[in-house]
C-alpha cells in the first residue's frame, strides 16, 4: 500500500511536471513572428533558426515564459499554504495587503521619477511590500501571539489604506498612467532575463522552505490546538510560514505587477480533483500554477492580434466565475 502511495505520487508530480514543460514549448511558438510552433523546439536545433528568430525566442520569448512560469508557481503555491494556515478557502497570497503595498511602492517611484537603473521601479515595490508586511505582523501581533483572525484584518485593513493611495497616484499621474496601471492588472510586457534573475534567488529560497511543511498543514486542518498537541511549535510555524510568503509573494509582484485569482482558484481546483494531503498538494499546486498563468498570458498576447491583453485581466475573467461558485458551495455547506 505505501508503495503504491508514493508510485502515484512520484506518477501525477512528473504529469504536472511535464504539463508545465509542454507548456513552456507551446508558449514559445505563439506571438507575432513568422514560424511554426515547432520552431519552439529550437533548443534542440538551435543553428536552424535566423539570428532575428533566435531573438524573438530566447531573448523575449523564452525570459518571459520562464517569468510566468515562476510567478504563477510561487502565487499558487503560496495560496495553498495561506489556505491551509489560515484554515479558509477563500484566502489567498494577496490577504496580507503585500500586493497593494508594492504597487504603491512601484506608484512612488514611477510619480517621484526616481532612477537607479532598469531595476528601480520593481526595487521599490520589493522593499514596499516587505514593509507592508512588517507592519502588518506589528498590528496584528498580541504579545509572543499572532492571532490569525487578528492578522487577516489588520492585512485587509493595510491593503484598503495603500489602495486609496495608489488610486490618489494614478488621479495625479498624468502621462504616467500606462505604467500605474500595468501594476494594477499585472503582465509581463518588456520582462526579460534581468527579471528572472531577480525573482528567482527568492523562489529558490522559500519553495524548499515551503513544500517541507506538508505535515503541519495537515495538522493546522484539524485547528491550533490539535497541531500543537501534535507536536507542532504554532506560533514559531505561523511566523516563519508568513514571512516566508511574504518573500516569495513580494518578489512575484515586484516583477510581474498584481495578477489575481491564480493562488485562489489552483489549489481549489486541485482539491475538487480529490487531492487533499498538503504532502501532494503543495508541489502540484507549484506545477499547476506555472501552467495555468503561462497559458494565461499566451491567451493575452495572442487573443486580440495585435494588441496585448495585461494576463493579469485574463486571470480575472477566468477567475472571478469560479470564485463565485466557491462562495455559493461555501454557502450551500453553512
Amino acid at each position: 500500500m505505501e508503495r503504491r502511495k508514493r508510485f502515484r505520487k512520484s506518477f501525477l508530480l512528473s504529469g504536472f511536471i511535464a504539463l508545465c514543460g509542454v507548456s513552456l514549448f507551446f508558449a514559445q511558438g505563439v506571438g507575432q513572428g513568422r514560424y511554426a510552433l515547432s520552431d519552439s523546439l529550437a533548443f534542440f536545433h538551435f543553428g536552424g533558426l535566423s539570428p532575428s528568430e533566435r531573438t524573438i525566442l530566447f531573448a523575449i520569448r523564452l525570459p518571459r515564459v520562464v517569468l510566468a512560469l515562476l510567478v504563477g508557481g510561487g502565487l499558487a503555491l503560496s495560496g495553498t499554504v495561506l489556505q491551509g494556515l489560515f484554515q479558509n478557502p477563500l484566502v489567498d497570497p494577496y490577504i496580507l495587503g503585500v500586493s497593494s503595498g508594492a504597487a504603491f511602492g512601484a506608484v512612488v517611484a514611477m510619480l517621484t521619477g526616481v532612477y537607479f537603473g532598469l531595476f528601480t521601479v520593481p526595487l521599490f515595490a520589493f522593499l514596499s511590500a516587505l514593509g507592508t508586511a512588517i507592519l502588518v505582523f506589528r498590528l496584528a501581533r498580541v504579545g509572543r501571539r499572532i492571532p490569525l483572525e487578528t492578522l487577516l484584518l489588520a492585512g485587509l485593513a493595510v491593503g484598503f489604506f495603500f489602495s486609496a493611495l495608489i488610486t490618489l497616484g494614478m488621479f495625479l499621474s498624468g502621462e504616467n498612467l500606462h505604467q500605474v496601471v500595468f501594476w494594477t492588472v499585472g503582465g509581463f510586457w518588456n520582462r526579460g532575463w534581468g527579471e528572472v534573475r531577480m525573482v528567482l534567488p527568492f523562489f529558490a529560497f522559500a519553495v524548499p522552505f515551503l513544500l517541507s511543511f506538508g505535515r503541519e498543514l495537515n495538522a493546522f486542518l484539524l485547528g491550533e490546538k490539535a497541531a500543537e498537541s501534535l507536536g507542532v511549535d504554532v506560533e514559531r510555524f505561523k511566523r516563519w510560514v508568513l514571512a516566508v510568503v511574504s518573500l516569495l509573494v513580494a518578489s512575484c509582484v515586484a516583477t510581474s505587477g498584481v495578477i489575481g485569482f491564480v493562488g485562489l482558484v489552483v489549489p481549489h481546483i486541485l482539491r475538487l480533483l480529490g487531492f487533499q494531503d498538503h504532502r501532494l498538494l503543495l508541489p502540484l499546486s507549484l506545477c499547476t500554477g506555472g501552467a495555468v498563468l503561462l497559458l494565461a498570458d499566451t491567451l493575452a498576447r495572442s487573443i486580440i492580434h495585435p494588441v496585448e491583453l495585461p494576463v493579469g485581466v485574463v486571470t480575472s475573467l477566468l477567475g472571478a466565475p469560479f470564485f463565485v461558485y466557491l462562495l455559493r458551495q461555501r454557502k450551500r455547506g453553512l
